[in-house]
């Protein structure tokens, strides 16, 4: 049965437990907070030696797993055998297949006082396969297939609400523009906020651009709205900005970002269907920005922003090498791609 991170931990902590657990997905932050959870807090610290076993997927055998499974708790009422990095289970995927397997025969009569746990990182597990629908049968799933980039707001939100903060709405946005879709980053950056903040404070523009370094002016998320407006003056001191701090902005995570600002603009001039949640999932962004991009609209014919692709196009080829002497810096190359784009 599939379940939410929120509904496991919950279920744990008034000892509602399933033989059998699968934590799965190419989003790994969820998987290593369930992992972290029943590591330290399933079987009491003083139990650990004798009922807690924690291995590595590239170090045992399926039927090592289930055969430490089938033991008996030695000193409480549960033992916890947890398996990390289990997608290494086996080696091969032939052999990792036959290995799965296995356990399939185990789950038919698990042993109610095991608690057995995969984590299957990087990937999500084979969900045709024996061993899934028996694990989905017989115990609970997680499976988190990474975010959109209209999705990690409210994931920032969850955070910091869940860390007993608040946060600006705008400031949300600001941190998911500049970092992405990373979820253990987010949660990296965020922890260094909570420092200096008493429960119950709020995350500013102003305390992330003090403590994470990411200027509330001076960001990819304000060029392209700035880009969006024709402000030529505003695009001009970001790049300018930008050329004087090329580390914190790379110039290829920049040209990619603006192709992908492009592409939404043109998705939102041709949408058929205008109703704003339509049109958000269509584009892959929060409705916050439709705003942004109905203005983007305006200023740019779908001719202009072909052209655009080209520039982004030659800006790249710039960047590694091709048609460039040598001479060209990073930051010349973006400023001369954005004078093309707002003119």
């Amino acid at each position: 049965m599939a379940k939410t991170v929120t509904q496991i931990i919950n279920d744990a902590k008034v000892g509602k437990f399933s033989p059998v657990y699968l934590f799965t997905g190419a989003e790994n932050y969820y998987i290593d907070q369930l992992s972290d959870y029943f590591e330290n807090n399933i079987v009491p610290e003083e139990n650990r030696v004798f009922d807690q076993t924690v291995v590595y997927g590239r170090d045992v055998e399926m039927l090592q797993v289930i055969e430490t499974a089938r033991q008996m708790p030695m000193m409480g009422s549960h033992r916890l055998v947890l398996v990390k990095e289990a997608q290494d289970i086996g080696g091969t995927p032939q052999r990792s297949k036959s290995q799965w397997e296995l356990l399939v025969k185990y789950l038919e009569n698990p042993n109610p006082t095991t608690i057995l746990v995969f984590c299957y990182r990087h990937k999500d597990f084979d969900k045709r396969s024996k061993a899934y629908k028996a694990m989905d049968a017989k115990g609970t799933v997680f499976e988190h297939k990474g975010l959109r980039d209209y999705q990690v707001k409210d994931e920032v939100l969850n955070m910091v609400s869940t860390a007993g903060f608040r946060i600006s709405e705008k400031a949300a946005i600001l941190i998911a523009a500049s970092i992405g879709t990373d979820l253990a980053k987010i949660h990296n950056e965020l922890s260094k906020l909570y420092i200096s903040l008493k429960p119950g404070e709020v995350i500013t523009e102003d305390l992330i651009e003090r403590n994470i370094g990411i200027s509330k002016e001076y960001n990819v998320f304000e060029l392209q709205s700035a880009i969006g407006r024709r402000d030529v003056a505003m695009c001009t001191r970001i790049v300018n900005h930008f050329a004087a701090n090329p580390k914190d902005n790379p110039l290829q995570m920049v040209l990619s970002m603006l192709y992908g600002y492009i592409i939404k603009i043109m998705i939102f001039i041709q949408a058929p269907d205008r109703t704003p949640a339509t049109l958000a999932k269509s584009m892959g962004i929060n409705p916050y920005f439709l705003r942004d991009y109905e203005v983007a609209a305006q200023n740019y014919s779908l001719a202009k922003l072909a052209s655009c692709i080209a520039y982004l196009y030659e800006a790249d080829t710039k960047s590694k090498g091709i048609h460039n002497t040598g001479t060209i810096t990073d930051g010349e190359i973006l400023k001369e791609l954005i004078f093309k784009i707002t003119h």
